[in-house]
């Protein structure tokens, strides 16, 4: 993925980006590989983030995030699943939704494999077409959340302002974390999202059990549901973005 990321930014961007790789307590090379971007590229092109210890995806997105300088933020998985290319469509989606709402640095563009439903049916054992389905159903019941389809794919891309506010008001670290993240970002910003198909493919060797991290997210979204209608998570939906930023420090 890093190799593929490199040479888009660097013919579209002209060298206008930074990479942050963010390393959640990783007993591999993943540090010393990224360490030698580094070396190559620059510490203002390429930063290392190595977290002492695992924090779950959720917490390590945050706190890269909550660190980069850009006007856009995407956030993008290492295992090489989505296109670096696709961003572009992410990229013109976010154009749209600024121009809409009147502020080029909200919004959320949201990748998603919605578009190979169908084809990923026919794949799936039934036990785990079964468990997506009750997913998706407690996304639109429990969440609220119905217009957007796939809500777990980790291709998404952040206009700045909607970023700081987002990131630094969440509190879940783990599977869940996006959902929590579109959750306040509609229910308390009216955050603009919209949804982009991008290319994408199975990788080998996840770790992850899709019918665990399914219970674990269901579980998660209760939570989230239940502790923000109780006002036990706050959401500040006036936060300027000076007090975002100061959240954050």
């Amino acid at each position: 993925m890093m190799d593929e990321a490199v040479e888009w930014l660097e013919k579209h961007k002209r060298g206008d980006y930074e990479i942050i790789i963010v390393s959640d307590g990783s007993k591999d090379d993943t540090v010393g590989v990224a360490q030698r971007y580094v070396k190559k590229l620059g510490t203002e092109r390429v930063r290392v983030l190595d977290l002492l210890r695992n924090r779950g995806k959720g917490g390590a997105v945050r706190r890269g995030m909550l660190v980069a300088r850009g006007r856009t933020l995407l956030m993008c998985d290492a295992d090489g699943a989505s296109r670096f290319s696709d961003v572009a469509a992410l990229e013109a989606a976010l154009g749209r939704l600024g121009k809409q709402c009147g502020d080029p640095l909200r919004g959320v563009a949201v990748g998603s494999r919605a578009h190979l439903h169908e084809n990923a049916i026919a794949q799936r054992s039934a036990l785990r077409n079964f468990t997506t389905y009750m997913f998706h159903l407690l996304v639109v019941v429990v969440g609220g959340i119905a217009t957007i389809q796939d809500t777990q794919c980790g291709f998404k891309l952040f206009g700045r302002r909607t970023a700081l506010r987002l990131f630094s008001q969440t509190y879940l670290e783990r599977w869940a974390f996006d959902l929590e993240l579109l959750y306040v970002g509609l229910s308390y910003y009216a955050t603009p999202v919209e949804e982009v198909a991008i290319n994408w493919h199975e990788v080998d060797g996840s770790k992850l059990s899709v019918v665990q991290a399914s219970l674990e997210m269901g579980r998660d979204l209760a939570r989230i549901r239940a502790l923000y209608t109780l006002g036990v998570w706050r959401v500040d939906a006036a936060i300027s973005d000076d007090a975002a930023a100061k959240l954050i420090q």
